[in-house]
């Protein structure tokens, strides 16, 4: 047809001209906004939402539509709902973009020493060196003398056990609990536990990782009259009150974790402490009246109940019995996430100091670098042989070590002293949110830093604790 353009060559695709409408003006295709843009002396060409003329931006234009549209406050190029105005602001791409954090290599030689000078009083009356609680646990040590184990596997087993260890020292390993293995991975460690209580009752295990993971050992736990579920779930949508197993049990649960890398620990504490805890405690407050009833769930559980005086000893029991994880990759931590912002807050921390001091902690072991590329050769062969990437700490760190290199301006050791700081002063902040919750918290080296460089222990009960003793 003269006067058409023609179609791109090769498009595939048809040119479609508007039908001419009274007036000499072409009217709107089919399916398109019926709006007449008069500065592009065209048609709106957006497509409208079904049964109507209008699209999105120009539907004010609709007369049966009594929604406002008003300009965005951030662009007033385009118009938005007055309605939907605060979730839109949520969205809109003309909102403040994060800036990106800037490397510590970047920092002045003033501005850092000012940054450490803000870490050392910070950090002022915190014990630099932690309790030695290398323990061990007999469940272990069948596997820890099999010399078919190689030194990768005998690293792994050795940490295992000191957990194990440290949670018998707790009275955490006993009859009528839930263990929770947050960043499970292929799920040993809630192996070793459940070996430890082959003669408990009504024990149950979740094992929860976002990731898909080969090699579980889940299989050996199947033929079991107990429960060993994976929950294939990130920490942060993970709502404990919604699984099946804790809505119809009573259970105590114990949150563990073997190098439960950055943000993860914050994570995990916070679904126990604040999501669990705290709605189990509402829930209890609402059907108080029927607390006493007795039942089956109550029976099973009755490990709980004072015989000397005939009263119910849950007026004290606590929803979580413990937390024992074994923390790793700190410079992996988030601020968003991470539990103890108030402490930061108030020794006059923020964010800005928080995340230079979380990619500081990599100093900690980057002075081992003989060390840590030889530990790295020895996991890599055995990832080959065996897939177990649990320990992931020793490269990434090597990776962070790299990324924020000062050369000149601080020796090896003045690096290693300041990243351990670091970690400290982190770490101390998780303590403190537990403490004012309602727990005895505690940090222990678990394990010597020759086999494993992350070999601090976070452990908490809860004060007054009504934890039954261990039966074994």
């Amino acid at each position: 047809m003269a006067g058409e353009p023609p179609a791109a060559a090769g498009s595939g695709e048809r040119w479609v001209a508007e039908p001419a409408a009274a007036g000499g003006l072409r009217a709107p295709v089919p399916g398109r906004c019926g709006y007449f843009v008069e500065r592009k002396k065209r048609f709106c060409k957006m497509i409208p939402a079904q049964g109507r003329r209008f699209c999105g931006e120009h539907g004010h234009q609709e007369e049966e539509n009594d929604r406002k549209r008003i300009p965005c406050p951030l662009d007033p190029k385009h118009t938005v709902y007055e309605d939907q105005l605060q979730k839109h602001l949520k969205k809109c791409n003309s909102r403040e973009k994060p800036k990106p954090q800037l490397p510590i290599s970047s920092l002045s030689k003033e501005e850092l020493e000012d940054l450490i000078r803000k870490l050392k009083k910070a950090s002022n009356g915190l014990k630099p060196i932690l309790k030695d609680q290398t323990l061990s646990h007999q469940a272990l040590q069948e596997a820890l003398n099999d010399p078919k184990n190689g030194e990768s596997a005998f690293k792994h087993l050795k940490q295992q056990a000191s957990i194990l260890g440290n949670m018998e020292k707790l009275h955490l390993l006993g009859s009528g609990r839930c263990f929770i293995e947050f960043g499970a991975g292929r799920g040993k460690l809630s192996h070793w536990v459940d070996i430890a209580l082959q003669d408990a009752e009504n024990v149950h295990f979740l094992l929860v990782e976002r990731a898909s993971t080969r090699f579980k050992v889940d299989g050996k736990h199947r033929k079991r009259d107990y429960i060993f579920e994976r929950l294939q779930v990130d920490i942060q949508h993970l709502c404990l009150n919604k699984v099946p197993i804790l809505e119809r049990e009573k259970l105590p649960v114990v949150g563990i974790g073997k190098h439960l890398c950055g943000a993860a620990t914050d994570l995990a504490l916070r679904c126990l402490v604040e999501s669990y805890a705290t709605q189990y405690d509402e829930r209890n407050e609402e059907s108080s009246p029927k607390r006493f009833k007795s039942d089956k769930t109550d029976t099973a559980f009755n490990n709980s109940t004072d015989e000397r005086s005939g009263k119910n000893v849950s007026e004290n029991w606590k929803p979580v019995a413990g937390i024992v994880i074994a923390l790793c990759c700190h410079h992996r931590c988030q601020w968003k996430h991470y539990v103890g912002r108030e402490f930061f807050i108030t020794v006059g921390l923020g964010p800005v100091e928080f995340n230079y001091f979380q990619r500081m902690t990599s100093w900690a072991t980057c002075g081992m670098r003989e060390t840590i590329t030889e530990a790295s050769t020895i996991d890599a062969k055995s990832e080959d042989q065996s897939s177990d990437t649990e320990e992931h700490d020793q490269v990434n760190n090597k990776i962070e070590c790299g990324s924020d290199s000062l050369q000149g301006l601080l020796t090896v050791e003045e690096r290693k002293q300041i990243g351990r700081l670091c970690k400290l002063l982190i770490d101390h902040g998780r303590i403190k949110y537990l403490q004012q919750r309602g727990y005895n918290a505690a940090l222990q080296y678990y394990t010597d830093s020759t086999v494993s460089l992350e070999n601090v222990l976070l452990t908490a009960v809860p004060s007054q604790s009504s934890v039954p003793q261990p039966t074994a």
